[in-house]
């Protein structure tokens, strides 16, 4: 997973043989196809084909050889080939719809899907895999749906329940979510993705050690995620463990260094250990990669503060209202640290920004500092 979390495309791997099959090959190419040696089973299907140009399973055979392959165009010339033998022919629908799906082609993908629910209602691949498709163009509730039907179609497969509980997590019925990771690690307690997605939804509940835990387990199983890492170093945050906190987001950043993010917690952890120089050297670094996010210009400006460099965090926040111009707090914060250095008259100005901005502290500020 790229930092971010990971849904699972199940391609159907059909055991029956139609009549027109040469068993021989093609149970060869099967067998070289479950056991990944995919160029070789590709050969396979090809010399089937070769022998029975009208061998549906073999093109479709051949199709999902080449779609894991990664030669998608290939695997959709095979799948329209046995598609013209046999219009009927669900499994070829669901895969040609993965192929299109791999292709970046969600909504033809979704159309194939729906072709091959049609064909065969019992298919729980092709409802699963049309929940990934409405996923990932935000149809939240139709792949709520589509998950749902899945599992009951097929409610002993581990990587359903994981998808369903992925879209009840976004859609904030983190319960729920826990529930079907849950059942999710009773059919397959191998997956370290799981855990780490099950502690992000006791986290967002406020199960702050039922999070932590199930972070651990994640990161003893794969120790090579730095989003575990993040995850973790947050409960430590909220526990006020900062120096574990510290420890996490070292090891993230040494796995993934080029996330901004990572570097600007890091250094808010070490603004929290007065570590201040050492916290805006990591705000420098976040902002190297992404100079236009103002949250990092806001934490390098208190941490210049805490060093006394008022005219440093001055410009820091200034450029953090270029980029947010309705920031209430900033300008509230910019005016308190004018004043440090006697700039009175801009730092009252500010002061009133912020109030018509509605932010609730302005009055009083302004009564204090103003006259």
């Amino acid at each position: 997973m790229n930092k971010i979390s990971s849904i699972f495309i199940v391609f159907l791997f059909v055991n029956a043989l139609s009549a027109q099959t040469n068993n021989s090959i093609y149970d060869q190419g099967v067998k070289l196809l479950e056991e990944e040696k995919l160029e070789e089973a590709k050969l396979a299907f090809t010399k089937a084909i070769a022998e029975n140009p009208k061998n549906k399973e073999a093109y479709n055979k051949r199709g999902e050889a080449k779609n894991l392959l990664e030669d998608y165009y290939g695997a959709i010339g095979d799948y329209n080939i046995a598609l013209e033998l046999d219009a009927e022919f669900a499994e070829a629908y669901n895969n040609r719809g993965v192929a299109k799906y791999n292709l970046g082609d969600g909504y033809s993908a979704i159309e194939d899907y729906e072709n091959a629910i049609l064909k065969n209602p019992e298919f729980a691949e092709a409802f699963a895999n049309r929940g990934l498709a409405y996923y990932d163009i935000d149809e939240l509730e139709a792949a709520f749906f589509d998950f749902s039907k899945a599992i009951e179609l097929d409610p002993e497969d581990a990587d359903k329940y994981f998808n369903r509980a992925v879209i009840r997590a976004e859609l904030q019925e983190y319960l729920s979510a826990i529930d079907d990771y849950t059942k999710s690690l009773e059919l397959d307690s191998s997956d370290a993705d799981v855990y780490n997605f099950r502690g992000v939804a006791l986290f967002n509940l406020g199960n702050i050690e039922g999070a932590l835990s199930d972070y651990n387990k994640a990161i003893e199983m794969d120790s090579t995620d730095a989003l575990k890492y993040d995850n973790r170093a947050l409960v430590h945050g909220t526990l006020e463990d900062h120096e574990a906190a510290l420890k996490d987001y070292n090891k993230s950043i040494a796995l993934f260094p080029d996330d901004p993010d990572t570097y600007n917690l890091r250094g808010v952890v070490k603004y929290f250990l007065e570590k201040n120089e050492d916290a805006i050297a990591d705000y420098d670094m976040a902002l190297s990669i992404d100079p236009e996010n103002s949250l990092y210009y806001d934490n390098r400006a208190l941490a210049k503060i805490e060093l006394e460099d008022y005219d440093g965090a001055i410009t820091d926040f200034s450029i953090s209202l270029e980029l947010y111009p309705d920031d209430a707090e900033i300008y509230l914060q910019r005016g308190l640290v004018k004043f440090k250095i006697g700039d009175n008259n801009d730092g009252c100005l500010d002061l009133k920004t912020a109030q018509e901005l509605g932010h609730p502290d302005a009055k009083a500020e302004i009564k204090s500092n103003c006259k």
